[in-house]
């Protein structure tokens, strides 16, 4: 393996996290400075996410198909040309049309960077380590995002938070080019199904705006006919999947008890994480009234300890086994959860509670990503795109779901729930046995 190739891999997936949130800080100023109404905050915070969240499996099919590093090439090139197109907008369908492109230009790129650390770094000890490192960027980007967005916003101004892609994708894209030589043959006998990948954004975007919108309550009539619109989509998707020739997804993909683990075990990581990050920023700013950029640096600590905690798992993961060291993990995020909800009510017990859900969550994750991907080779590109998939359903889904129970309840009784799913899942995790890889 070339020095380097794991560095540069999860600075990807770090650059494709951090979009998520980043711009988020920045939406009063944004709205502000291309003169928009304060209704237009709610797109310009999902626009990227649901993107993102909806073509990675498409993503992946594509590296599949046309090569991993040719793709991820590609998906660097357009993120970084299209961040122009939004530090010089003037318009809100501007500012929209950037996010959107971002968002799916991250979600060609993110599945074959994780396809592209897979194939390199085989299996065993170097695998664990490279997943806890991806793990931990990917984690540590969507805390950090909150703070850099405040900072780029604050000192350069609004467009600043398109601004920096431009250079980032420059650096990252000759990475790749210098360091990124060695990738899994393409599939060229598969053809992309495209009336399956339609089905899918159109399935997979309805429902993340449609869990966004649940969180207001003055908008919740047009969620639902989201969310409706999703299963309705959802139930053609199924269709198309078991009559297509050569489907988006594999059929040996639904076969997989890794994968579909690996998929539960994210979509409850990011569920019972991302939420209470973002209850306990409600706490931070309109409960306690410290002002955002200090909130954002005591939830710092979230990211700190995803780093640190992912040092450790690195070493332990290969000792523990996937089982093990996801129910170690979730239980770790619920014990978090319960910290927050019992004495979340002051600022450095929200910061210890996020850390010790940061260090929950370095476990987790490796956990999940490595069962996930524990497949024959031929599914590894797919498996990748639908464990990040059931990742970003997760933060989507979780959150909506614990806002609105902290809304009818408390921010404690938010948590509790975070909490118990959390736990739920650790007990489950313990219960189960890793099955073998059919050949």
């Amino acid at each position: 393996m070339r020095p380097g190739v794991v560095t540069v891999l999860c600075l990807v997936q770090f650059v494709d996290v951090l979009g998520v949130t980043s711009v988020v800080t920045a939406i009063p100023a944004i709205l502000h400075g291309i003169g928009a109404d304060d209704a237009a905050a709610g797109p310009l915070a999902t626009t990227y996410a649901m993107f993102f969240g909806a073509m990675l499996i498409l993503g992946a099919r594509l590296g599949d198909r046309y090569g991993h590093r040719k793709i991820l090439l590609i998906g660097i090139a357009v993120f970084g040309a299209v961040s122009i197109i939004g530090g010089t907008a003037t318009a809100l369908p501007q500012v929209l049309i950037a996010r959107a492109v971002q968002g799916a230009a991250a979600a060609i790129s993110a599945p074959s960077a994780l396809g592209l650390i897979l194939h390199t770094t085989g299996s065993g000890p170097a695998r664990s380590r490279a997943l806890a490192a991806w793990s931990a960027v990917g984690a540590a980007a969507g805390a950090t995002g909150f703070l850099i967005g405040g900072l780029l916003t604050t000192a350069l101004g609004w467009p600043a938070v398109f601004w920096v892609n431009a250079p980032v994708a420059a650096i990252l894209f000759a990475g790749v080019l210098l360091v990124v030589r060695d990738e899994p043959a393409p599939g060229a006998a598969s053809r992309l199904d495209v009336l399956g990948a339609a089905l899918l954004v159109g399935t997979v975007m309805p429902l993340i705006a449609g869990t966004a919108l649940l969180e207001n309550r003055a908008s919740r009539v047009n969620a639902a006919g989201l969310l409706l619109l999703a299963v309705l989509v959802a139930g053609l998707l199924t269709w198309r999947l078991r009559r297509a020739r050569w489907p988006l997804v594999p059929r040996a993909a639904f076969r997989s008890v890794n994968l579909r683990r690996g998929s539960v075990q994210s979509f409850v990581n990011t569920a019972t994480t991302s939420s209470s990050s973002v209850l306990a920023t409600f706490v931070l700013q309109d409960q306690l009234g410290i002002p955002a950029l200090l909130s954002g640096l005591a939830l710092m600590a979230f990211s700190l300890a995803v780093v640190a905690g992912s040092a450790v798992t690195g070493r332990i993961a290969p000792r523990l086994g996937p089982d093990k060291l996801a129910a170690v993990g979730t239980a770790t995020i619920g014990a978090g959860n319960v910290i927050l909800a019992t004495l979340g009510s002051s600022w450095p017990w929200i910061a210890a509670g996020v850390a010790v859900i940061g260090v929950g969550l370095a476990a987790a994750s490796v956990a999940a990503t490595g069962l996930g991907t524990t497949v024959p080779d031929e599914l590894a590109g797919s498996a990748a795109g639908i464990v990040n998939t059931g990742a970003q359903l997760g933060t989507a889904i979780g959150t909506a779901v614990v806002i609105l129970i902290a809304t009818a309840a408390s921010t404690a009784v938010g948590w509790t729930v975070a909490a118990v799913v959390a736990l739920t899942c650790a007990a489950w995790c313990a219960a189960r046995r890793t099955p073998a890889i059919p050949r």
